[in-house]
């Protein structure tokens, strides 16, 4: 059985969204398990872990706290999808390596959030990937594929089909990783995808059908990959 690991952008799974929206993804994903696939999924701390974030950090709380409080958030989110997705999810987010390869030997959908400090989602999402030995890891964001800029600020900004691993590691050189702050993707991710050679398809949530468009091999967003 294919094996993929999806990672949701906490800003579509989170408890300011209506549970229509949530329960979309919910969908996608049964319908991606009826495609023949064994999933895992990690879904992001998104608005909910930066309110937490901001307001810590305004309280003199340290990084290493923050760090947690985004943890914190990004498991509850993952509840929220685990509730809609119902008996076809493990019914809790795994907290440890050791619980993720327990709860994928179910059978069912993984659905975690974050591990630990310094670890972003997306990390998980590459460990996880690895552990259960998927080939390909999607990126649902709130961006279509991999810019040259940020194209929310830069309307002319060039978007990337397809970039090696070495040229993705570039374009992240330029950012700052910190908690509530990993965006795309960040080095620790591209570390761990880099090593067991597992493609990374970056695309937008909007809509969650395009999940089933790259399974079905459409050429969407961007591909990271070896060369």
């Amino acid at each position: 059985m294919p094996r993929i690991v999806i990672k949701l952008s906490g800003s579509y799974i989170n408890p300011v969204q209506p549970p229509s929206a949530i329960e979309s993804f919910a969908r996608v994903i049964k319908e991606v398990l009826s495609m023949g696939f064994q999933a895992g999924v990690v879904v992001g701390g998104g608005p909910t872990a930066r309110s937490y974030i901001s307001s810590a950090r305004a309280l003199g709380a340290s990084q290493a706290l923050c760090d947690h409080l985004g943890i914190l958030s990004s498991r509850m989110n993952a509840f929220l999808l685990i509730s809609s997705l119902g008996e076809a999810a493990y019914p809790v987010p795994p907290t440890s390596i050791e619980e993720a390869l327990q709860a994928a030997a179910s059978g069912k959908v993984v659905v975690m959030g974050g591990l630990q400090p310094g670890q972003s989602t997306n990390a998980v999402a590459a460990v996880l990937a690895e552990l259960i030995s998927a080939e390909t890891l999607i990126n649902v964001t709130t961006v279509d594929g991999v810019y040259s800029e940020d194209p929310k600020k830069v309307p002319t900004a060039k978007l990337y089909k397809k970039l090696s691993y070495s040229q993705f590691a570039e374009i992240l050189s330029i950012r700052r990783e910190e908690a509530g702050k990993y965006d795309l993707f960040d080095t620790v991710a591209l570390n761990v995808v880099s090593r067991s050679k597992i493609l990374v398809r970056i695309i937008s949530g909007e809509p969650p059908e395009n999940i089933i468009r790259v399974l079905r091999g459409e050429d969407i967003g961007t591909l990271i990959s070896p060369t």
